[in-house]
């Protein structure tokens, strides 16, 4: 008994000596929603109604960004949810839960939060993204894209992308296209110009897309179907990896070269190169379902749960 005892915690050993630990972790108000990282700030928003600014070196908090607390159905006053958020200049856009399960979005510019999007216009937003300095693109539950004049105070246009339900989207670098995922498994291309059809990517995913990410031209999607599907314009063909747990999250990084997925139910990181395929390890640590997985360059990630910690890790 001995023997199998020692056989097993050796085993035990060697197969978690597989699992690279975080080498540094940040803690938030709540459980981390959206990521960002910019000019060695870190920041998360969460479902505690705050945004986190955290000093990368130091990992100290600098500074937390509060919107206004809520009503619920049953008149409790609760935090508001931060379902996204976006940097552009001095301009941060925090996107909200408001009144009825509607939504609100706020700008927050020189210590002032200001309200750009009233719960009262009824707009079920999942998510927005800045498209410049004046506008800003809404993504919307019933699966529309909406671009907003942040000036003016009025849409540009409204697309109806699909029938299927919204999951999330994604802008390429200059802002110029939107990639948006839904539970039909297929990934609709979108000016952010005018909102109209430019391709579809379609036959990899096989159900609900949960996230897609995209870095100098290579497009990665994390699937419900167990699937982390590639499109790298290097190879002849789109490919995809399985993995035994539903993936949740996924992650580029700046060259599309290295990619991170949730790849089981310990909410573990994979990381491979999009173009040789090459393992380059296994990241753990995540207590609860991966939200994010951030890159800030070729060799450093964060990774984000529905948790308060946000774990930080280097590949090489």
């Amino acid at each position: 008994m001995k023997k199998i005892l020692t056989l097993i915690l050796l085993v035990s050993a060697l197969f978690g000596a597989n699992i690279q630990k975080p080498t540094a972790q940040y803690i938030a108000t709540g459980s981390v929603i959206d990521l960002l990282f910019q000019d060695n700030k870190l920041y998360s928003s969460t479902d505690a109604g705050c945004v986190d600014i955290f000093d990368f070196k130091t990992k100290k908090t600098i500074k937390q960004i509060k919107v206004p607390k809520i009503k619920d159905f049953m008149g409790d006053t609760i935090d508001s949810k931060i379902y996204s958020i976006d940097l552009i200049d001095n301009k941060m856009l925090i996107l909200s839960l408001s009144k009825k399960g509607a939504r609100r979005v706020h700008m927050y510019e020189n210590d002032k939060l200001e309200l750009i999007i009233s719960y009262t216009e009824k707009l079920f937003i999942a998510k927005a993204k800045f498209i410049n300095k004046d506008t800003i693109l809404l993504g919307l539950l019933s699966n529309e894209i909406i671009s907003y004049d942040i000036n003016k105070k009025k849409i540009n246009y409204r697309t109806q992308i699909s029938q299927s339900k919204f999951s999330s989207f994604t802008l390429n670098e200059d802002k110029t296209e939107v990639i948006i995922a839904d539970e039909s498994g297929d990934l609709k291309i979108h000016s952010t110009k005018d909102g109209s059809f430019i391709k579809e990517l379609r036959g990899e995913n096989l159900d609900n897309i949960f996230q897609v990410a995209i870095k100098n031209g290579v497009i990665a999607t994390a699937g419900q179907d167990r699937r982390v599907v590639v499109y790298n314009p290097k190879l002849k063909a789109p490919y995809y990896k399985t993995a035994d747990f539903l993936i949740y999250s996924v992650g580029l990084s700046p060259s599309g070269e290295i990619l991170g997925y949730a790849s089981d139910e310990k909410n573990n990181v994979t990381v491979f190169n999009t173009t040789t395929k090459e393992k380059l390890g296994v990241f753990g640590g995540n207590k609860m379902t991966l939200s994010n997985i951030l890159f800030i360059n070729e060799n450093e990630f964060f990774s984000s749960s529905d948790d308060k910690a946000i774990n930080f890790y280097k590949i090489k």
